[in-house]
């Protein structure tokens, strides 16, 4: 093992506190087929995480640093997030919809249609502080067998809010061509949009996003997850350009790349958890990763 693990790259002195000298990336686990969604839970000391095609969720735990089902089957779940009240809200591909898990295990659909049509596939979920619900619908779940049932998709690829209050559905983000990732910014000043090849970033006004522009380019391959520290840098997860660029992409809130954490596999989500949120874990193509990194998650869920 050698210190600094050298799949830990400083691209600019400022990813240079973030970095723990002694720490390494680890695999956890493997044996996925497409892992994504990956989801803290502090009071259990586990992770969520999906298996898209083989419809399930897993759960991995700290204590023991085994995995086993939490969730089969699973509608082809996706995304995961948690609520204001710690219940596990999940983007399935399958039914098309997010659905909420009740502390007695019960499953509350919160949106499964818009304007009578069915959804196409939501895709990622992340909860505001006022607890509204936002996800992205880009329909990838429907465009093979792989990861759901093959359909037409009937509405355009909206990234949605969901009312705290009623429940209602507002398409909040038109015009993109694949919404998926998403997060606040720490303050909820910024929301933070992946589409393919790059994330978009767009001011929050009246609770709203507003002034959409592209944050980074990202290539040869591209983002999917992404999530913040309490510092405000951007954590992304990166694939499908291959050696030198898979793994996770660091960025500072002016957009600036400083530093990446080099995968052998795809990387298609991550979240911190941990004691102290300052552990990193990436779901990879077939495997589950972790870091501890000098940083904090910016949000709780």
């Amino acid at each position: 093992m050698r210190f600094p693990d050298p799949a830990i790259e400083i691209v600019d002195d400022r990813f240079r506190p973030l970095v723990v000298g002694h720490e390494v990336v680890e695999r956890l686990w493997t044996g996925g087929r497409w892992l994504e969604g990956p989801v803290w839970f502090g009071d259990g000391r586990f992770l969520l995480f999906s298996d898209i095609p083989n419809d399930r969720v897993l759960r991995w735990s700290e204590s023991t640093g085994e995995v086993d089902v939490f969730r089969q089957p699973s509608g082809n779940a996706n995304g995961n997030t948690r609520d204001r009240r710690g219940r596990l809200l999940t983007c399935e591909h399958l039914r098309r919809r997010v659905t909420r898990t009740e502390h007695d295990g019960s499953l509350t659909v919160l949106l499964d249609s818009y304007d009578g049509k069915p959804l196409n596939a939501p895709n990622d979920v992340v909860v505001h502080s006022d607890g509204a619900v936002w996800f992205t619908d880009p329909g990838w779940g429907i465009a093979s067998h792989y990861e759901g049932d093959k359909a037409d998709e009937e509405i355009p690829r909206y990234v949605y809010r969901i009312d705290p209050a009623n429940g209602a559905a507002e398409p909040v983000i038109a015009g993109m061509d694949r919404p998926n990732g998403l997060c606040f910014s720490p303050d909820e000043s910024r929301l933070y949009v992946v589409d393919v090849g790059h994330i978009r970033v767009f001011d929050m006004a009246n609770g709203r996003p507003v002034n959409g522009r592209v944050f980074v380019e990202m290539s040869p391959g591209g983002p999917d997850g992404i999530r913040t520290d309490t510092d405000g840098n951007v954590w992304a997860s990166a694939g499908d350009g291959g050696p030198g660029f898979d793994g996770v992409h660091c960025y500072h809130p002016d957009g600036t790349l400083i530093g990446q954490i080099h995968l052998p596999e795809t990387a298609a989500n991550l979240c911190f958890g941990g004691v102290k949120k300052n552990r990193l874990f990436i779901t990879a193509s077939r495997s589950l990763y972790s870091v501890y990194v000098d940083a904090l998650g910016a949000q709780s869920p």
